[in-house]
């Protein structure tokens, strides 16, 4: 299966609401790209980001909150 690069140059990130004010252990998830998250470190917003489905980040989401985890 051939692998796609997903174009993040313009991509407006956002900080999780749970990260600390010193930044970290933090996640940033861009918004608004159809049918994919991308997700990065906010530790190293020039690193790797990883890609999810929009739907399996959703269930994702929806499981951690449900697991009642901190953080969540």
């Amino acid at each position: 299966m051939a692998s796609r690069r997903i174009d993040l140059t313009t991509a407006l990130w956002r900080r999780s609401s749970y990260s600390n004010g010193s930044g970290g252990n933090c996640v940033e998830v861009a918004d608004g790209l159809p049918h994919v998250v991308p997700v990065r470190d906010s530790k190293d917003p020039h690193g790797p980001a990883l890609v999810f489905p929009a739907a399996a980040w959703s269930s994702f989401v929806t499981a951690v909150k449900d697991a009642g985890l901190p953080g969540a």
